[in-house]
């Protein structure tokens, strides 16, 4: 894996008291699932039958907030306080469930929902194998 996210934590000029692989594994998959859920969401709002879509639209732009703000606090080590990182992770899981599972719902009628709804089950297996690292 060679991302900019893993030779930002290379760098880091301190220790980090995680496993930087699972880091920058999470940090790269929440980012990934806040660009697809905002551009599912702006796509549901194109569909012909954007008022069925509603709820869609709004757990799409939830759960992009979420893995925004988790991808931002999980790539700031100065101060480190693991109690917000855990529970940051705990809910970005909890939202990638609810929006995948939304999204899911929608996939056999709107591509992008499917491709949604795959993004947001990486991300929370993403965010629960990091939470299974830290004590």
């Amino acid at each position: 894996m060679s991302t900019t996210t893993m030779a930002m934590l290379e760098t880091y000029p301190k220790s980090i008291n995680l496993d930087r692989t699972k880091l920058a594994a999470a940090i790269d998959a929440l980012n990934d699932c806040a660009q697809a859920c905002t551009a599912c969401a702006d796509a549901c709002l194109s569909e012909d039958m954007v008022a069925e879509l509603t709820k869609c639209i709004r757990t799409d732009l939830d759960c992009a907030d979420i893995c925004t703000t988790t991808a931002r606090v999980l790539s700031r080590h100065t101060g480190y306080d693991a109690n917000i990182s855990r529970s940051l992770l705990e809910a970005c899981a909890i939202a990638c469930r609810s929006c995948g599972d939304e999204c899911a719902a929608h996939a056999d009628k709107h591509e992008h929902c499917r491709v949604c709804a795959e993004v947001c089950r990486t991300c929370e297996r993403a965010c629960r194998d990091l939470l299974a690292t830290m004590s």
